[in-house]
């Protein structure tokens, strides 16, 4: 029989039962369920709302089926409809009419959004920690090519010399931004919705300071209406998922064109590699391309909850039951994606002189050779025309900065002395750049241990 049987003179018809119920996805809600349900009667019993010898029973009842759940010995029914009235019914069930008064003071609406709520804040600690483990990778590569001098890119055209282990810094921040999101968006939802009722509280005496603390929220949330109807951190989270994703598929789409014969700067490991079913050569970088890939799905969950939500009236709505399948989904895809992106990073051999030797072509060391004439009195914009002027025959003839003789300078500037070689040397143009921020040895070393500490700081409060 249905909860609400009681208002209703006909059964629910199948096909309306199998399409409302959500116990095939909300079952995974079952420890937020029945830790939210323990707490709730904790406050009942304290509160004298329920008898204590009722509230203790329910309690020892919760935890033997969380026990049941967690051995693979309770089978959910779709009858039943979601996670929280198969619990319930099997609680009494089992205990008799106790378990009917488990639901005093309280609504499927504040029991979803405390269940959720716990579920997600549960979830974002792992992530971050899996991001941690990529900053230590991207720490470990970084360190081991401070002076692996490669092309910096704009426009996927060579621009200015860098080098790689910069470059691994540029994405260890990136990483660094994912995590304080996820911070952020942790600490703004640490608050119980439980005790809101259906959206405007209870007549009945609860502690919703109480239930909070034994839930570990640091406060109840404000306003009743807001908290039964309230996804605000289910999207800030998907949204800090997506930037997440986006990082790992810029990442990605590097590491794919880096490691093709075009460009072959690195080298997958054969284990994190996959070949072709009729091509004997080839090495796919397959796991760089699903995680690309992936990312459009987490998008997806995103603009889904977004989509949902943009209509509704206060306070809840049952379109709301679509709130979980998007996270559950992104959770999945983002636990999944960031372990094995980090080992295939953490395993790909770095080729240092195939980065060298697109970084001697290209021009990339021209910006320098205008500032070396700009150091000895010209303006700019006069040397940026005069360099223009030597790339342009160099392409002519062949040649490069580098190789073009003294005489082919002067000819074009008085201002160009023997030193110009000493100006254009790559390695010089790299450690030239001692700006804060920039590829310098010395400067990606302070950053290195900037994100080391960032690092450090967070294993601390683990």
């Amino acid at each position: 029989m249905k909860l609400w049987a009681g208002r209703f003179q006909k059964e629910t018809d199948t096909l309306v039962n199998d399409f409302n119920a959500s116990i095939n996805l909300d079952a995974r809600l079952y420890r937020q369920d029945i830790t939210g349900s323990i707490a709730h009667a904790t406050m009942l019993g304290e509160q004298g709302i329920i008898a204590r010898e009722e509230a203790d029973k329910i309690i020892a009842g919760l935890q033997a089926i969380l026990a049941d759940i967690d051995a693979g010995g309770v089978e959910f029914s779709l009858e039943n409809e979601d996670i929280h009235m198969n619990i319930e019914t099997i609680l009494t069930q089992r205990i008799g009419d106790a378990g009917k008064r488990l639901h005093t003071a309280r609504s499927r609406n504040d029991q979803v959004a405390v269940d959720f709520r716990l579920f997600v804040k549960q979830e974002i600690p792992k992530i971050i920690a899996l991001l941690l483990d990529l900053e230590r990778v991207l720490i470990r590569k970084a360190e081991a090519t401070l002076d692996a001098v490669m092309p910096g890119y704009t426009h996927l055209q060579r621009a200015q010399p860098t080098t790689f282990a910069h470059y691994m810094m540029a994405y260890a921040n990136m990483i660094r931004r994912d995590i304080t999101r996820f911070e952020d968006c942790l600490e703004r939802m640490d608050e119980s919705p439980l005790g809101a009722g259906a959206l405007a509280t209870s007549s009945y005496p609860v502690n919703r300071q109480r239930t909070a603390e034994l839930l570990g929220f640091k406060k109840p949330t404000e306003n009743s209406l807001d908290s039964v109807s309230d996804r605000d951190y289910a999207i800030e989270f998907l949204s800090a998922c997506s930037l997440c994703m986006m990082h790992l598929s810029r990442f990605s789409e590097e590491i794919i064109l880096w490691c093709s014969w075009e460009f072959k700067f690195v080298d997958l490991d054969d284990a994190y590699s996959t070949g072709s079913s009729i091509m004997p050569q080839k090495k796919n970088p397959d796991v760089a391309e699903l995680v690309r890939g992936k990312t459009g799905r987490v998008y997806g969950d995103l603009i889904t909850l977004l989509t949902v939500m943009k209509g509704l009236p206060l306070a809840y709505n049952k379109d709301m039951q679509e709130d979980k399948e998007p996270v559950f989904d992104a959770i999945d895809t983002i636990e999944m994606c960031i372990p094995v992106f980090g080992a295939m990073l953490d395993t790909l051999t770095v080729r240092p002189k195939n980065m060298s030797k697109a970084a001697a072509g290209g021009f990339i060391n021209a910006t320098d050779c205008a500032d070396y004439l700009t150091k000895k009195g010209m303006p700019f914009r006069e040397a940026y025309m005069i360099v223009g002027r030597l790339v342009n025959m160099c392409i002519q003839s062949g040649e490069t900065l580098d190789t073009l003789t003294l005489r082919d300078f002067r000819a074009i500037s008085g201002l160009f002395d023997s030193d110009i070689y000493d100006a254009l040397d790559l390695r010089h143009c790299v450690s030239a750049r001692k700006v804060y921020g920039g590829p310098s040895k010395e400067d990606v070393t302070r950053q290195i241990e900037y994100i080391r500490a960032f690092v450090s700081e967070h294993e601390v409060r683990a």
